[in-house]
């Protein structure tokens, strides 16, 4: 019995294994195309290591191109967007521990927000902003996202299972709602805090098709949209291509190996609670 459960281990694990490579292969091509000339990458003699490394690519994307000025873009709409965490765990707090009028039909409708597709909402967002000329600014880009039903959810599923000892207790010793909010509350919500903190930051840095759309031109454009852009107008040139897109997947790799575990910890804390 042991025997055989050792051996649907090992091929469970084998069989995962042989899956992970199959899906990171394609990134670590795209990586490592990157330092490769356009001429080798279509070379009909594959390689998938380089024969002359050559940083080119790069060079021409920041001296050659805006790709520098996206870069940027993409770095103060992510900053920006990273305020979400903030507001949602503040609604969260709210509808865990406080009463008022009409919260049951206010979560309700927080709720309801997850069941719309977003692509629904976009034509009345664009004239409601349009309206208090908020077009083509950073502003305009960041303000939808900067509190989201999803994440609302969490904190309130998370916070809602806080003992309320914690909270009266500093009550009781003179803290204010501010004090009890970030000395309290979010130090005990690390785990969830983490989920939001990664998740905010994949949405805001991976924005495309709003930033497209609230951007009259490139002084707004993002790194997505920038390389959708670069695609169209050097379609032919591969190597510039991988390079673009390798720096735009690097922080992302970066954020999920640092803090996968935290991930996967705090979802399942926020599912079992």
């Amino acid at each position: 019995m042991q025997k055989s459960r050792k051996k649907r281990t090992v091929f469970i694990i084998a069989l995962l294994s042989v899956i992970g490579v199959i899906w990171v292969l394609p990134f670590i091509w795209m990586i490592l195309s990157s330092f490769k000339t356009t001429l080798e990458i279509t070379s009909t003699d594959f390689s998938i290591w380089p024969k002359n490394f050559t940083l080119d690519n790069f060079h021409k994307l920041f001296y050659g191109m805006k790709f520098g000025l996206y870069l940027k873009n993409n770095i103060i709409v992510t900053a920006l967007t990273m305020l979400s965490v903030l507001f949602n765990a503040m609604a969260g707090y709210a509808f865990a521990k406080f009463k008022f009028k009409f919260k049951a039909p206010l979560f309700a409708l927080v709720l309801a927000t997850m069941m719309m597709p977003t692509q629904v909402t976009m034509i009345p967002l664009y004239l409601l902003l349009s309206k208090v000329n908020l077009t083509n600014t950073f502003l305009g880009i960041v303000l939808p996202s900067l509190a989201t039903g999803f994440g609302i959810f969490l904190f309130r599923q998370f916070i809602n299972n806080i003992s309320n000892d914690f909270i009266e207790a500093a009550r009781l010793d003179g803290a204010n709602e501010l004090y009890l909010f970030f000395r309290v509350i979010l130090p005990l919500s690390k785990p969830i805090l983490s989920v939001q903190v990664i998740l905010t930051f994949v949405t805001g840095w991976n924005t495309f098709l709003w930033s497209l759309i609230m951007s009259n031109g490139e002084d707004h454009y993002t790194l997505s949209v920038g390389l959708t852009l670069m695609q169209d107008q050097f379609q032919l040139d591969y190597g510039l291509m991988m390079a673009g897109a390798t720096i735009m997947l690097i922080p992302v790799i970066i954020v999920y190996i640092v803090f996968q575990k935290r991930i996967i910890k705090g979802i399942s804390i926020s599912s079992y609670k």
